[in-house]
C-alpha cells in the first residue's frame, strides 16, 4: 500500500493487514526514529503495561475502551513479529500459523475423534498433549508453570496445577486453619525482630508461607486473588483520596495531620462505603 492507502484504508478484512505494513513503515528508513530505535528488550516494560491495562477494563467492565486496549496490546505482537521479520527469522503469518496449529493439535475432541465432555476434561487433555509436545513427561509436574508471572499470579497458578493430581485442601475451611497457623508463625518470628532492622529471611520466608496459603484459600473459594487485590487496592485509594478530600475541607493537609486524626476519617469514608 502506498502511504495515502495506509491512511485510509478501511477496507473490512484488511486491516490487520494494513497494520502490519504502517509498523513496516513506521521502522523503515525516514520512517519513525522511536520506532526504529525499539527492541525486544525495550519492548518488553509496553507489552506488560499493555497487558495490565486490557485486564483494568475487563475488570471494570469498559466494554468501549477494552476495544482500544485489545488494539495496543495487538501492536505488541506486531511489533515483535516485525522485529523477527527484519532480521529473517518468522513474521506474523508464522505466529498466527503456529497458534493455529496449536489450537487445533489441543483439541482433538473437536478437530480429531478424542472425547473431551466437559471443561474439567478439556483441560486435562489440553496438559497431557502440552506436556508430551514440551517433552516434560520426565521432567517435575511443576516444571515450568507460571515462568515469569508475578508472584501472586504464579502462586494460584502452581496451587491450581497441583490440585489436579489431588494435592489439595479437602475444604477452604481447612486452608483457612493452615492460615491462621501461618499467621502465628509470623507473629513469633515477628516477635524476635528489631524494628529499624532489615527483616531476617525467616521473617520473610513467613511472610511468604502466610501470602501463599491466602492464595490458596482465595482459589479454593472461586475467587481470583489478582482481582481481589486490586479490587482492594482501589478501595483503599478511594478511601484514601476520602481522607486527604476531608482534610483539604478542614484546611489541612496529609503532611499536617496526625494518625489519630487520620484514622478518625478513614473510618468515616469506611462507614460511607458500607452505606453506598
Amino acid at each position: 500500500m502506498t502511504d495515502e492507502e495506509l491512511m485510509n484504508c478501511s477496507e473490512k478484512g484488511r486491516q490487520v493487514e494494513r497494520l502490519r505494513e504502517i509498523m513496516t513503515r513506521l521502522r523503515a528508513p525516514g520512517g519513525c526514529p522511536w520506532d526504529a530505535e525499539q527492541t525486544h528488550e525495550s519492548l518488553v516494560s509496553n507489552l506488560i503495561e499493555e497487558a495490565y491495562e486490557t485486564v483494568d477494563t475487563i475488570q471494570r467492565g469498559d466494554r468501549e475502551h477494552l476495544k482500544e486496549e485489545l488494539g495496543d496490546l495487538l501492536l505488541q505482537v506486531v511489533f515483535h513479529s516485525e522485529l523477527e521479520r527484519e532480521a529473517g527469522n518468522w513474521d506474523l503469518d508464522e505466529v498466527a500459523r503456529g497458534i493455529s496449529e496449536k489450537l487445533v493439535r489441543r483439541h482433538p475432541h473437536v478437530f480429531a475423534q478424542s472425547e473431551a465432555g466437559d471443561s474439567e476434561a478439556v483441560l486435562r487433555q489440553w496438559d497431557e498433549i502440552k506436556r508430551a509436545e514440551k517433552g516434560d513427561e520426565e521432567e517435575p509436574f511443576l516444571h515450568g508453570v507460571g515462568k515469569g508471572l508475578p508472584a501472586l499470579l504464579r502462586a494460584a497458578k502452581l496451587q491450581k496445577k497441583a490440585s489436579k493430581v489431588g494435592f489439595d485442601w479437602p475444604d477452604a475451611a481447612g486452608i483457612l486453619g493452615k492460615v491462621e497457623e501461618e499467621l502465628e508463625e509470623t507473629r513469633v518470628e515477628l516477635a524476635q525482630h528489631v524494628e529499624g532492622e532489615a527483616a531476617s529471611a525467616a521473617l520473610e520466608g513467613e511472610i511468604g508461607d502466610l501470602l501463599f496459603v491466602v492464595v490458596n484459600l482465595a482459589r479454593k473459594l472461586g475467587i481470583d486473588p489478582e482481582v481481589a487485590l486490586e479490587g482492594t487496592n482501589v478501595k483503599f485509594m478511594d478511601r484514601f483520596g476520602a481522607v486527604e478530600s476531608g482534610l483539604k475541607a478542614a484546611g489541612q493537609s496529609l503532611e499536617d495531620a496526625d494518625l489519630g486524626e487520620m484514622e478518625r476519617r478513614w473510618q468515616l469514608a469506611k462507614e460511607r462505603g458500607r452505606m453506598a
